[in-house]
């Protein structure tokens, strides 16, 4: 009976599995080894794999097949949409390409590739400063004195809170502490620019959007969010006499904005709370249309409707040249794809280093670098890769900033090429989040 068993062997049980093996195995269909490339993306929802061969009996199946099915059939679906025009069609290219690429560089061209990454960063990252909000408006989730059964983290509610601080310190939404104007939802009643509805990117349980509808007020919610979450604020919010609630389940690069009917004409602000990667710019997409610079008067009033916008950048290390909003921002300061794609890389060693204390702003790269060079020539350097390695991790934490914020600028040039008026402030201490990037926009006449 032991030989018709599979060998995989189970340590906390003590004993070799008791299922039966495969013909051509010694292993089960669930313990045979396999390598990490029989494993691909199901074509469905690429959140999941399947192994190569399953896929056909896989997709007839997959539990997220009705789920798809349904999306397709909405009015609002449109595959790729938001997802940029690239001339050739291409995968996303993965970290470990992109630390191959890197480390395939001669030092050379390494060093010259930092340098470049110092210059630019010189010229165009001058405006960025520190934005720390904590307002009254917001004080009943700060002292919690909220329903206890809401999850509270001070961290999140600090950085939650700084996000309205900034919108309402930039003049997009108003508070009604200490004014006797305003209305019970928050806003000035003689405001032309009323904004009526949110819709928040990237919502997971829209505990953002909570907190905004607590202190601001709203009459209508649109969570926009591909995944599905326990212990949502949905129902909390469903309590809000007058309050709309609308949970979007479908990929931003997906969602074309202008055709959900419920939202259609009505004047909206966007936000949302570290959008990974390329969400940022699928995000910004949605909101603002590319078509209104090529005259399309549709397209330029749906745009007329974003009156705000408030989006904390995060996870840069995930960013596409393909999806990327302004290619054009970063070519013209030189910067080529593969470059692109090394400075994403380089993003990573930002949230790498100790951020209990404040990093330093400056560092002398050039001293650095030409350390390195002379390392090389006595043979001490073979390669990027050891360059990398001596490299101190909070020198390359702040390089690693520093390309955050070239690439954060990009999109915050994209937004102002739109018609809008901006600003990229950092809105926590680094302590908080070291992923603490904030782009805030308005229409330039909601002031």
């Amino acid at each position: 009976m032991e030989e018709n068993r599979c060998k995989f062997w189970l340590p906390k049980k003590n004993r070799f599995c008791a299922n039966s093996p495969l013909n051509d195995s010694q292993f089960c269909g669930n313990h045979k080894p396999r390598s990490i490339e029989q494993w691909i993306p199901c074509p469905i929802d690429p959140s999941h794999s399947v192994l190569k061969e399953n896929l056909e009996s896989h997709v007839k199946r997959c539990p997220l097949l009705k789920q798809a099915q349904s999306l397709s059939l909405q009015p609002f679906y449109q595959k790729g949409i938001n997802a940029g025009k690239e001339e050739e069609e291409e995968d996303n290219v993965s970290s470990e390409m992109k630390r191959s690429a890197v480390y395939s560089m001669t030092v050379t061209q390494f060093c010259k590739l930092i340098n470049k990454i110092e210059s630019v960063h010189a010229s165009t990252c001058k405006d960025i400063w520190e934005s720390y909000k904590a307002p009254e408006a917001c004080n009943m989730w700060i002292k919690r004195e909220v329903d206890r059964k809401l999850p509270f983290q001070e961290k999140h509610v600090a950085q939650q809170a700084s996000i309205l601080g900034n919108l309402e310190d930039f003049g997009v939404i108003k508070s009604s502490v200490g004014s006797k104007e305003a209305d019970s939802q928050g806003f000035c009643s003689d405001d032309s620019n009323f904004v009526h509805a949110v819709v928040e990117f990237g919502a997971g349980r829209g505990y953002l959007t909570q907190m905004l509808a607590d202190c601001y007020g709203f009459d209508r919610v649109f969570l926009v969010e591909r995944k599905s979450y326990k212990l949502k604020a949905d129902r909390s919010l469903r309590q809000k006499e007058s309050l709309i609630l609308e949970r979007l389940r479908i990929d931003i690069e997906d969602l074309n904005l202008n055709a959900v009917e419920s939202l259609r004409g009505i004047p909206y602000l966007a936000i949302g709370k570290h959008l990974c990667g390329p969400a940022t710019d699928l995000t910004l997409r949605c909101c603002l249309s590319e078509q209104c610079n090529q005259g399309s008067v549709q397209d330029c009033r749906s745009n007329a409707n974003l009156k705000g916008l408030a989006i904390a950048t995060c996870c840069h290390h995930l960013c596409q040249w393909k999806h990327y909003t302004n290619r054009k921002f970063m070519s013209d300061l030189g910067i080529t794809k593969g470059q692109f794609h090394a400075m994403t890389w380089f993003t990573s060693w930002a949230v790498d280093a100790d951020h209990g204390s404040d990093l330093p702003d400056i560092t002398d790269c050039s001293l650095q670098l030409q350390s390195i060079e002379e390392k090389q020539c006595f043979g001490d350097i073979h390669g990027v890769e050891d360059v990398v390695r001596n490299i101190k991790p909070v020198e390359r934490a702040v390089l690693g900033f520093k390309c955050k914020q070239i690439i954060d600028v990009g999109r915050m040039m994209w937004a102002k090429e739109h018609g809008l008026d901006t600003q990229l402030v950092k809105y926590v201490p680094s302590g908080i989040s070291p992923e603490n990037h904030l782009l805030l926009a308005r229409h330039a006449k909601c002031l």
